[in-house]
């Protein structure tokens, strides 16, 4: 299996496409890019997906939900799933893929989203942004290591039992997630920006020196 590389200027121009078939519609009332399309730019590369919020109306939501033809207007769609109540997985013909949400102003209010850019917004709309994850605190240490060592036992007991596929997500999921936790504790966290829903992403440009243990 492979995937498209697609130039960041096209990702871009996607984006813009995007809110301008929404611009046409009476009922739209916004478009955010989130992450690498979002804020965080430096981040954008041949590799990257498109992360974005669709806001409308409220009684417009099911319409938008039902009916991808404002998202047609920007290329050909060549595959689409319904990943959430909210929104999709898309990709199109040229290798641009998306995974978006549909929110109401209301919703948004509430809504969690990182490095969100306004790309095209209705005059007068006055959108909140979404609310960037809390951190409320990581277990303590101890906590953590304790984890790690009996997801590895247990998951020793699962392999000698036959069950390798429950040993493979303690040993190699369970005890690693709790690994990760700790690698602020192992060295100092670099420059790369983190991703507050998901531990594993960019680890080895923020924790270089750590990422070479993770095969251990």
């Amino acid at each position: 299996m492979s995937i498209a590389t697609v130039p960041p200027t096209l990702l871009l121009a996607r984006l813009e496409a995007i809110g301008a078939a929404l611009a046409r519609r009476p009922d739209a009332l916004g478009l955010m890019a989130l992450g690498s399309a979002g804020l965080e730019r430096d981040r954008l590369d041949a590799y990257s997906d498109l992360d974005f919020y669709a806001v409308v109306a409220a009684d417009a939501k099911a319409r938008y939900l039902d009916s991808l033809d404002w998202l047609e207007a920007a290329g050909p769609i060549v595959y689409r799933f319904r990943n959430t109540v909210d929104g999709y997985k898309l990709l199109y013909a040229d290798g641009v893929f998306c995974e978006f949400a549909i929110f109401t102003p209301q919703e948004l209010a509430t809504a969690l989203g990182s490095a969100a850019r306004i790309i095209w917004e209705r005059p007068g709309a006055a959108l909140p942004l979404p609310t960037p994850p809390t951190n409320t605190g990581q277990p303590e240490v101890a906590w953590q290591v304790g984890e790690a060592l009996t997801n590895l036992y247990v998951g020793l007991g699962r392999f000698g039992r036959g069950e390798r596929l429950s040993a493979a997500r303690f040993i190699q999921h369970h005890a690693v997630d709790r690994v990760l936790a700790l690698a602020g504790h192992i060295e100092p966290a670099g420059p790369a920006s983190g991703d507050p829903f998901s531990a594993e992403r960019r680890v080895e440009q923020r924790y270089p020196e750590f990422a070479q243990l993770l095969p251990q």
